[in-house]
């Protein structure tokens, strides 16, 4: 257990009436970011925290990616736990009393894998919990950073609603789509950014526009995530306040190379405000975002490529 910990167990009381002597049994839950996904994106910690927990929660994909290096064994390391449930009937995968496979992991160690999909982040949230209160490491894998339109609030606001004030939980950072583009497209984010989602899933366009609008009048250079609902429509608001010459940049899987889940290879493509609309067959779902510059971003084209490139404040050689 972390220092902090240690706090609430000598104290043997808590506000939720959690914090006990016996907190020295719980796990931790960790929110891990593992950026594109691809081991070489990831942070050490990342890599350390899913490596050793004894429960991972990750999708399908994620969990491919995360095979590539050994951060997670290969589906062959399947074995029968101690007190397993029936085999499964999808291939006879062997799973644990809760439902997650397990894999035993080399030197002998098991680790519990449990698949993640969109429809079962409640569950999994409590599962999750319940996996911590019982003394297991969990790392609950996110694509990106867990803060940036990923899963951290979820578990946080499962976390207030289930009462689980006594569930050590851990953000572990991860490289963003913005950041991982930016670095493919050059340095058009070295002054100041900010990113809105597309997605009206929990918000209405009102409110989407007025933050496009906002941003674009006040000068960020804007990145744009959930690009595959409404594109068009957010490049039309920020034209009304911005130039049509300013440059645009187009990205796909940043960071994933040829294990793209959008087309055969990550892309990227540098056009202008006013063209970016035509650049429908590039926008190809949850994989791409758009960088807009603003009025000081600049196409810089050396021996290899074009980049993009927003000088902090407009300064030059000079100031340096």
């Amino acid at each position: 257990m972390a220092g902090t910990d240690d706090a609430v167990a000598d104290t043997g009381t808590s506000d939720s009436g959690g914090g006990t002597d016996d907190d020295d049994s719980l796990g931790t839950l960790y929110v891990v970011g593992i950026g594109p996904g691809l081991p070489h994106a990831m942070t050490q910690r990342a890599k350390d925290v899913v490596a050793t927990a004894d429960c991972v929660i990750a999708s399908n994909l994620y969990q491919e990616f995360l095979r590539r290096d050994g951060t997670l064994p290969p589906e062959s390391a399947e074995v029968e736990a101690a007190g397993a449930g029936d085999t499964a009937a999808d291939g006879g995968r062997t799973e644990d009393a809760e439902g997650g496979t397990v894999l035993e992991r080399p030197g002998g160690t098991r680790q519990t894998l449990v698949r993640s999909s969109m429809g079962r982040q409640v569950e999994l949230a409590r599962e999750a919990f319940e996996r911590v209160r019982a003394g297991q490491d969990v790392a609950h894998v996110s694509g990106g950073d867990p803060n940036v339109y990923g899963k951290s609030d979820l578990l946080f606001t499962m976390a207030e609603a289930e009462d689980a004030e006594d569930v050590p939980i851990e953000v572990v950072p991860g490289v963003t789509a913005a950041l991982g583009g930016a670095a493919n497209l050059g340095a058009p984010l070295s002054n100041d950014f900010c990113t809105v989602s597309l997605s009206d899933k929990w918000r209405g366009w009102e409110e989407i526009e007025e933050k496009l609008r906002a941003a674009a009048i006040s000068g960020f250079v804007i990145v744009l995530y959930n690009c595959w609902r409404d594109y068009q429509r957010a490049i039309d608001v920020v034209r009304e306040e911005r130039a049509d010459d300013v440059p645009v940049g187009i990205f796909n899987d940043a960071g994933r190379g040829d294990a793209g889940r959008n087309r055969d290879d990550e892309t990227h493509t540098i056009t202008t405000l006013g063209e970016a609309d035509e650049y429908e067959e590039e926008v190809g779902g949850m994989g791409t975002s758009i960088l807009i510059g603003n009025h000081e971003t600049a196409v810089w084209e050396n021996r290899y490529k074009k980049h993009l490139v927003t000088p902090r404040g407009g300064r030059d050689v000079d100031d340096f």
